[in-house]
């Protein structure tokens, strides 16, 4: 398979920048794309098995999904699989086939939190209008938000969810009216003194939204309507969808606290729902294809078909990392940085994306210039029934593995993508080491989380025992010391390696790639092995593969 950035000449280096302003998308073949349409078909495959009911917990993971991967703005694939509306209560009683509705590629579904990302746009849009300073405290814009220790909150430490603010309060069941709920959350006291840690927090994105509205003199509806919708010519993502909207909408939950019912075309979120269905952290309906706009606009530099919603800047600030302070939380100005439980095999520092709790998912892949966009209803008819993040990562890892890595030498080299709680290796005959000593030199590309290593491991009794060899390795990204084992992801780049080998005895070499029980990427190639002592070439796998015993491992071509 060619490489997606042919200039390369082995693999798919990342490439920097924007894509042209003028990049429109369009529907096409994966092949066309220069992407291997293997992996995204087994990806879909695993959609559509999802929405079956399973054996052992006696229900699907979901009832329905949409799932669109785009590449270099070329939409590759639209997956609409399952059922929009599927049951009558909150039990799990399946409605009458005839009553049911499949989803389609157009079916709309409750984004949840991806909101967050909407909002989050409508406060840059006033920062390039110089209306509002990222640092600047929240409470020069709203002042009733600088009391009780929230004085010197910033607005990027809304943005990146370092305010301090606990995650939630339930301003549906507390307080009586949208005034009131509103008055708690500018009146809420920190949990922790601002900037000193992370907390995702629905209060954050609720406080943007009442300074969207306050700044401008309009409803953030209106307001993201106005600057990031309508321009971009999003007809089906909005809050509040119309009446006439409703058949192609998923339904989401059965809920009896508040005792609301089948939810279909009304916001999942309680507090959302009880702020009239528009606030800043949920509420608003899409379906896959607008997202794709929102998406490739992005990707775009904040301009798609001739309308410009960010500036460049705008949109480099957004997804540049502020949360260094705490790298397990790697966030840009409303949006998720290098998440690789829901980013797969996509997940770098630049990659950028958001969830929401009723089943959806945005990744953008700047570097490779993807999108993949998930929407399910996971909480129809009941939230309890499980979380998606496998479905998450394997939509998301099924274009990062379409994608081309060209072997570093030759023709092909040996590829693992073992699902989680799996070992893979590659394992040499035993060779007679002179007395001096030997090296091992290969090349491999690696991504992976940190606890799902390649180690290169040597036994001198036939396999019974195994210990650990070191590494040095070079490369774009490569670890700066010697070390034990190699992981990562992000870096996208062949990495050379040696490893010393015992002498004056018989060696047997492996390479074994094990991964832990969740958060799986795209996966490690090996290639140009090739082991050499004082005296001669012991083994050359590169020019004669059949000398390695593999399992878990294939070669491929990329």
């Amino acid at each position: 398979m060619a490489s997606t950035n042919p200039a390369s000449g082995r693999f798919d280096i990342p490439r920097e920048g924007f894509a042209p302003a003028s990049t429109m998308l369009r529907e096409t073949a994966p092949e066309e794309a220069g992407l291997d349409p293997a992996p995204i078909t087994a990806a879909a495959q695993r959609l559509t098995g999802w929405t079956r009911r399973n054996a052992v917990e006696g229900h699907p993971l979901f009832a329905g999904a949409v799932g669109m991967l785009v590449h270099d703005g070329k939409i590759v694939t639209t997956h609409s699989t399952g059922s929009a509306v599927r049951y009558a209560d909150g039990s799990g009683t399946e409605l009458p086939s005839e009553q049911q509705v499949p989803v389609r590629p157009d079916t709309i579904f409750d984004l949840a939190s991806v909101t967050k990302l909407f909002t989050s746009i409508a406060v840059l849009q006033l920062v390039e209008r110089d209306q509002v300073e990222l640092d600047a405290p929240v409470a020069r814009y709203l002042p009733e938000f600088g009391v009780n220790g929230k004085a010197t909150i910033t607005v990027r430490q809304l943005l990146t969810h370092t305010s301090g603010l606990e995650p939630f309060l339930p301003l549906w069941r507390d307080w009586p009216d949208k005034p009131s709920r509103i008055r708690a959350v500018m009146r809420v006291r920190p949990q922790s003194p601002p900037g000193s840690g992370y907390t995702y927090s629905d209060l954050n994105l609720i406080t943007l939204g009442v300074l969207v509205e306050r700044l401008t003199g309009s409803s953030l509806d209106a307001v993201i309507a106005e600057r990031i919708t309508g321009p971009l010519g999003m007809t089906d993502t909005g809050f509040n969808p119309p009446a006439n909207k409703v058949r192609r909408i998923a339904a989401t939950e059965f809920q009896t606290e508040p005792a609301r019912g089948m939810l279909r075309g009304e916001v999942h979120d309680e507090n959302a729902w009880s702020l009239g269905g528009v606030a800043g952290h949920a509420g608003i309906f899409s379906t896959a294809s607008d997202l794709a706009v929102l998406g490739q606009a992005l990707l775009n530099g904040g301009a798609y078909a001739g309308k410009r919603i960010l500036d460049e800047q705008s949109v480099r600030l957004m997804l540049t990392n502020h949360n260094d302070r705490f790298p397990e939380n790697a966030h840009g100005l409303g949006f998720e940085l290098d998440q690789i439980w829901y980013m797969g095999g996509l997940t770098s520092p630049r990659t950028a994306g958001h969830t929401g709790y009723t089943g959806t998912s945005l990744v953008i892949d700047p570097l490779s210039r993807s999108i993949a966009i998930l929407l399910t209803n996971r909480v129809h008819p009941k939230r309890s029934w499980g979380s998606i993040n496998p479905a998450r990562q394997a939509w998301a890892t099924g274009l990062a593995r379409a994608l081309a890595v060209r072997p570093a030498r030759g023709p092909r080299a040996w590829f693992s993508a073992i699902g989680d709680g799996e070992t893979a290796t590659l394992t040499t005959p035993a060779l007679t080491v002179s007395d001096r000593y030997a090296h091992a030199r290969f090349e491999t590309f690696v991504d992976s989380e940190p606890t799902d290593p390649l180690v290169v491991e040597a036994s001198t009794d036939e396999g019974r025992t195994w210990h650990t060899l070191e590494l040095q390795v070079r490369g774009r990204g490569s670890p700066d010391k010697t070390v034990n084992s190699l992981s990562g992801t992000g870096h996208r780049s062949w990495w050379s390696a040696r490893v010393m080998v015992p002498g004056g005895q018989k060696v047997t070499l492996r390479w074994r790639f094990t991964t832990d029980s969740s958060d799986t990427g795209r996966g490690v190639y090996i290639d140009g092995i090739r082991i050499v002592d004082t005296e001669r070439v012991l083994l050359d796998a590169e020019r004669y593969p059949e000398t390695i015993i593999t399992d878990g491992f294939a070669l491929s071509s990329g």
